[in-house]
């Protein structure tokens, strides 16, 4: 990385993590959820983005170069080749299943049957494992079958070269472009875990009335998985925000939002903010009856993305200057409107909700891919017109440093090295050159079991 190419990547990254910790900065960072409309700008299908690694690095680059203001580029979160190796079933793909140029869509069914709380309560790993994987995933659909077996062989090698793909990418985008991440690693609140790839809504909202003490107990079992699967995906260094999408709580009514969703969702947050996280959520839907909860997380851990049925003035009142916000242009806006008036919209915004900070102008949690390209420039140049605080303010990111009062997380597996080495009987060399891959390839395989939920 040069010197230059250096300092660009330490502004951005510093300016972004100040406005998340509502620290003055010098400008209003550009931390849009462009990624969509970035690959699409630059010419690709949504079949290549998700199938050909190297265009959508090629298109992403190419972006860059072309809005050269933007702070941070978040990465696409879905390999098509690891999704066809198992057969996953919640997902359908542009080229697969849809028209190439198709946004891939979720497909939610009851994929855990009602009878199953005990199951998941009692052993959450059996559950996955013998219950719910070879219902998400086709090609485990007959347990112990040779088909299933290469199945788990070839989703296991399309992990690794999934990551080597996304750790290649956020390498290049950092020493060659000083493009930062706007968060790593991912989890959901244990509702949504629970109602997305499992219950679905319409299950889990039969539950809360016919057994609300199964879903709540469920909830709190989940929180551990949840806690565990973030950790093991987030960034070691804790320089960006662990994401999570907000799917259900728009659905429900304040009381059942109390009851069933809030409670293990803080537990969750709580536990990766201790871990010296901060937190990216999309707040899907309607949040306005729910904001308030979020007043009892500490100040300036979490950035909330403001959906378009949101009101990001709401959010305002309500937040304060107690949490980082962002949101604020509807997408059809960006589809369907002018220059001119996704620049009047910037302004207002920047002279009321980011007045003193704190916030940081976007769509409904993603700039549509779907945008007219001059509207995208002209959000651009009218946060760089109107968003400056101080021209003096040099940013600078900041690491935290290692907390020596706190044993370090230890993440979780199937077999723990103690186990393995009581079967071994001990061994005769080095035990840590044994131990370190044994712990890691354990904690590998437990995190591809659990990012199924997602």
């Amino acid at each position: 990385m040069s010197e230059e190419i250096k300092q660009l990547y330490e502004q951005r990254l510093g300016r972004y993590q100040a406005t998340i910790a509502l620290e003055k900065t010098d400008r209003m960072p550009i931390a849009t959820g462009s990624n969509y409309f970035a690959e699409v700008y630059s010419g690709n299908t949504k079949q290549e983005t998700i199938y050909d690694s190297e265009k959508w690095l090629r298109a992403e680059e190419a972006f860059i170069r072309d809005f050269p203001e933007v702070d941070v580029l978040r990465d696409n979160r879905i390999w098509g080749p690891l999704y066809d190796a198992v057969g996953c079933k919640t997902y359908k793909l542009p080229g697969r299943d849809l028209p190439p140029r198709t946004q891939f869509q979720f497909v939610e069914d009851e994929y855990m049957k009602a009878d199953e709380y005990d199951v998941l309560i009692n052993n959450p790993l059996e559950f996955m494992m013998d219950r719910l994987l070879p219902r998400l995933l086709g090609e485990l659909a007959e347990p112990g079958s040779i088909r299933a077996r290469m199945a788990l062989l070839k989703g296991g090698m399309a992990q690794v070269m999934m990551s080597q793909i996304m750790r290649n990418r956020s390498l290049y985008l950092e020493q060659k472009l000083g493009m930062p991440q706007p968060m790593t690693g991912f989890f959901l609140a244990p509702f949504d875990a629970l109602a997305d790839a499992m219950r679905g809504l319409r299950g889990v909202l039969l539950d809360i009335y016919r057994q609300p003490d199964k879903v709540m107990e469920a909830c709190d079992v989940l929180v551990d998985e949840m806690v565990n699967l973030a950790l093991a995906t987030a960034d070691p260094l804790k320089r960006y925000p662990i994401f999570v999408p907000t799917h259900k709580a728009c659905f429900l009514s304040p009381k059942q939002f109390e009851t069933f969703y809030w409670p293990s969702f803080k537990k969750t947050m709580e536990r990766l903010i201790e871990a010296g996280y901060t937190i990216r959520a999309y707040l899907e839907g309607d949040w306005g009856h729910h904001l308030h909860h979020l007043l009892e997380l500490p100040r300036g851990k979490v950035l909330c993305d403001i959906d378009n049925q949101g009101d990001i003035f709401k959010a305002k009142e309500i937040l304060g200057n107690h949490l980082c916000i962002a949101g604020g242009i509807p997408d059809s806006m960006f589809i369907l409107g002018t220059p001119q008036e996704i620049r009047e919209r910037v302004k207002l915004l920047c002279e009321t909700v980011g007045r003193d900070g704190g916030f940081i102008i976007n769509g409904g949690c993603n700039i549509p891919y779907d945008t007219k390209p001059e509207n995208y420039r002209a959000m651009i140049d009218a946060i760089i017109e109107y968003g400056t605080y101080d021209k003096s303010i040099d940013p600078k990111p900041r690491v935290p440093q290692p907390d020596g009062s706190k044993a370090p997380v230890q993440l979780k597996m199937v077999t723990p090295w103690e186990v393995k080495l009581a079967e071994l009987g001990g061994v005769l060399g080095e035990e840590d050159l044994i131990r370190r891959p044994w712990e890691l390839l354990e904690i590998m395989g437990y995190t591809w079991i659990w990012q199924w939920v997602l």
